[in-house]
């Protein structure tokens, strides 16, 4: 090899590891001029109807219910399934966005039960119907609306 072109060589290979140097401050040392970001966390994640869960009424406006209570599941088509007080229902129901939630008209099973039953049962689908929003804490399912605050726990 003739020397201009060892000299050749010698300058490509000081060429490619230059900028590699450079950007470690030179001599793989770190710049000190350059100072690290602080981490930004990531955003806080929405969220998440639990779905296929199945829940049952604690209280509704901070009365108990009393004997076999009232459920709840919403699967993953959307559909809400359930057991009243009374009767066995099913409603089309929407998490939409900022916890809110939707339920559609409930399809009902006809049994009839004493008056006690009835009323309670009535006012549990009252409330689920008028739903706007909701929340979760733990195992409870907490859901709000102009009719009241619904009060859930995840079944065993």
């Amino acid at each position: 090899m003739t020397a201009s072109r060892v000299a050749a060589l010698a300058l490509l290979a000081a060429l490619a590891a230059a900028p590699q140097a450079s950007a470690q401050g030179g001599f793989g040392m770190p710049d000190p001029s350059e100072q690290q970001a602080p981490a930004v966390p990531p955003p806080m994640m929405p969220k998440q109807f639990p779905l296929g869960v199945t829940f049952e009424a604690t209280t509704l406006n901070g009365r108990a219910f009393e004997g076999e209570r009232p459920a709840l599941t919403l699967d993953e088509t959307l559909r809400l399934r359930g057991f009243s007080g009374c009767n066995n229902y099913s409603a089309t129901a929407y998490p939409l966005r900022d916890q809110g939630f939707a339920v559609g008209p409930f399809a009902l099973t006809r049994r009839e039960c004493d008056n006690s039953t009835m009323q309670k049962e009535r006012t549990f689908l009252e409330a689920l119907r008028a739903a706007q929003t909701w929340d979760t804490e733990g195992p409870r399912l907490t859901i709000k609306g102009p009719r009241g605050e619904l009060v859930l726990e995840r079944a065993l």
